[in-house]
């Protein structure tokens, strides 16, 4: 990942544009869907106003006929406040005024911090030294709004993002549990996934879309990078569980995701997947949005590696999910990035060389243009890739373990590579077996949810 030196241009935009406001969000019905909208402003030349469609759906009727839509006010200005991120960071105002609702002491405590840390990557590649002191101040204007009162039932959200991990969710709940699939923006891997699991054309869908006038910053030059995009689904999600009634909320995050991606920084591509958000998160919305709702990361307290292994068994799936960010607009693998290479290396232990190839393809370990892609996963380099994938030690027992599979067979070009360096020693002497058996404790799920997860695993 190219770090760039934009440390300058950070202090002139601050100087340019002193304080960033959340002015205000609407919310109507139009032909059965909910629109809401937001409007963000730093100057007369920058106004941006970014809106989400919420997809009717028959599971919103009995909400939309006993209730009205000013019951849900308090969760479309937490909308507002988690899409905020997105475009305070063209400009990095020192100053954030919040005139479209209001935030007790804890609650703007919550928000510098998800921000800040869902910040970490985009301050590293920009080159940008702050602290979650001084990079912003937030000014609220107006209450606290109230909490949402609706009943909810046992009944569960698994959002889907077209990947083996919603997919593992999916497969382990959907014969278990009273579930529905959630979709922002859905294209090709997550219709299908969605297909595979028996919801064809039945789930809870939102249409995000960003400011053109973003768009139009961008192309001249502010400043861009990474936002916590599974934050602000956090709180989309909570819109249609109240809608719905469902409590439940079943994310797809892992324990890896916890991992640095910059050794020896706190800036972690994942942070809102980490279980130090899940935590934030849940305290926050048992606060000040309703007690009752319980969202959880399904797969928490198991790793990468254990998901690519439970994956390997739902081979109905393997023609239809995509991870890949450069190739998610064809519904592609472009086999030329980071993402691409470490689904395969992680995949490559539990699925053969013939079928890897047939759902990439090509062999991806074949492809000598990936060796500085692969030296990020393996840990020889300061930074892992800005990508959501596995920790260090994954990708390295699952290189070293493949190379045990080919036996007599020649080795492609990247596992030729790895077999030479003191990594592959290392690590071919971990055990697969016990590593597949790990369990991490530090967790959300009830105990009928471990029990299903440990079931298929078959840990006792």
């Amino acid at each position: 990942m190219e770090v760039k030196s934009n440390g300058r241009q950070y202090e002139q935009l601050r100087q340019k544009y002193p304080v960033f406001t959340f002015e205000s969000y609407t919310y109507n019905i139009i032909d059965g869907d909910i629109k809401v909208q937001f409007r963000y402003t730093a100057g007369s030349d920058v106004v941006m106003e970014p809106c989400t469609i919420i997809k009717n759906h028959a599971e919103y009727a009995s909400f939309l006929a006993h209730h009205s839509l000013q019951e849900l006010d308090t969760l479309f200005f937490q909308l507002g406040m988690v899409e905020l991120v997105s475009y305070w960071k063209a400009v990095c105002s020192p100053k954030v005024v919040v005139k479209a609702g209001g935030l007790d002491a804890p609650a703007i405590a919550f928000w510098k911090k998800l921000y800040f840390n869902g910040l970490g990557e985009f301050f590293y590649t920009n080159g940008i030294v702050a602290t979650e002191q001084n990079f912003m101040q937030i000014e609220a204007q107006g209450n606290v709004k109230p909490m949402v009162n609706v009943t909810l039932a046992d009944k569960t959200i698994v959002p889907i993002g077209g990947g083996k991990d919603s997919v593992v969710t999916l497969e382990a709940l959907r014969t278990r549990q009273d579930i529905m699939p959630l979709i922002i923006n859905p294209r090709g891997a997550t219709l299908e996934c969605a297909q595979k699991a028996g919801f064809d054309g039945n789930f809870f869908e939102l249409k995000r879309t960003i400011s053109p006038r973003l768009l139009e910053l961008n192309s001249q030059g502010y400043l861009n990078g990474h936002t916590p995009f599974s934050a602000m689904l956090a709180f989309y999600t909570l819109v249609s569980a109240c809608m719905s009634g469902r409590k439940n909320i079943a994310l797809s995050n892992e324990n890896s995701a916890n991992e640095s991606t910059v050794k020896g920084m706190n800036v972690n591509h994942q942070y809102s997947k980490s279980v130090e958000f899940e935590r934030d998160f849940r305290n926050y919305v048992a606060r000040y949005i309703h007690p009752e709702l319980n969202y959880y990361s399904f797969l928490r307290p198991i790793s990468e590696l254990q998901i690519a292994y439970l994956f390997s068994q739902c081979s109905s799936y393997f023609s239809s999910y995509k991870s890949c960010n450069a190739g998610s607009k064809q519904n592609i693998w472009c086999c030329n990035c980071a993402k691409c290479l470490f689904t395969y290396i992680i995949l490559s232990p539990f699925i053969d060389a013939d079928s890897l190839e047939k759902i990439y393809g090509e062999n991806l370990l074949n492809k000598e243009s990936l060796l500085d892609e692969l030296q990020e996963l393996c840990g020889m380099t300061p930074s892992k890739p800005f990508e959501c994938v596995g920790t260090i030690d994954e990708v390295n027992l699952s290189l070293a373990y493949t190379i045990g599979r080919y036996e007599a067979q020649e080795l492609p070009v990247l596992l030729k590579y790895y077999e030479q360096t003191s990594l592959y020693e290392k690590y071919k002497k971990v055990s697969m077996a016990r590593t597949l058996q790990q369990w991490n404790t530090e967790h959300f799920l009830k105990p009928e949810a471990e029990e299903i997860l440990k079931m298929w695993l078959k840990i006792k």
